[in-house]
């Protein structure tokens, strides 16, 4: 799974250029940014590498792999003031 904020995007467009399986592209919306956020082709080969992750430098991109999503979800927060 691949989580892009798109407010948070830019329009670097880093992330389409560098993704070694060419599984990003423009969206089809603007952001309030006016620009143009990236998302995942229809059809892709994203092997969740996270180098979109990894190199956006507006941290608007976060890769989870299907095989992990559970284990994110399952995990939880310590209360605040909790015991240690």
């Amino acid at each position: 799974m691949i989580e892009i904020r798109e407010d948070w995007c830019k329009g670097c467009d880093v992330c389409i250029d560098r993704c070694p399986v060419d599984a990003l592209e423009k969206s089809d919306i603007l952001n309030k940014r006016g620009v143009r956020p990236p998302k995942l082709k229809k059809i892709n080969k994203c092997n969740y590498c996270r180098l979109c992750e990894l190199l956006c430098p507006d941290m608007a991109i976060t890769v989870i792999a299907e095989d992990k999503k559970e284990e994110v979800n399952k995990k939880l927060l310590r209360p605040v003031g909790g015991r240690k």
